[in-house]
């Protein structure tokens, strides 16, 4: 299940998955998602890790400003995939 946390202003939306338990390690897999005009540029980065599993039409630089992003955010993204996603209007 993928939970919506942000949409950027470029149209980039940021959705994360529910807590993951494997082998006793929790982790939460984050994607991101951009409108083009021949379908989606797309990442997805498993935290804590911060292993990119998915890198498809983003740039080196917006790679790396995710991660800045992902390091940032990323106890909020553990708390909320922790409790089913965030409600947000």
């Amino acid at each position: 299940m993928m939970y919506p946390y942000m949409k950027l202003s470029d149209e980039t939306e940021i959705v994360h998955s529910h807590l993951i338990e494997e082998n006793g390690e929790k982790r939460v897999e984050v994607h991101f998602e951009r409108p083009t005009d021949d379908g989606f540029d797309t990442a997805r980065c498993s935290l804590p890790s911060y292993k990119w599993i998915k890198r498809d039409g983003f740039t080196e630089e917006e790679i790396a400003n995710f991660e800045i992003f992902l390091r940032n955010n990323a106890h909020l993204l553990f708390k909320y995939a922790e409790i089913g996603g965030i409600s947000i209007a």
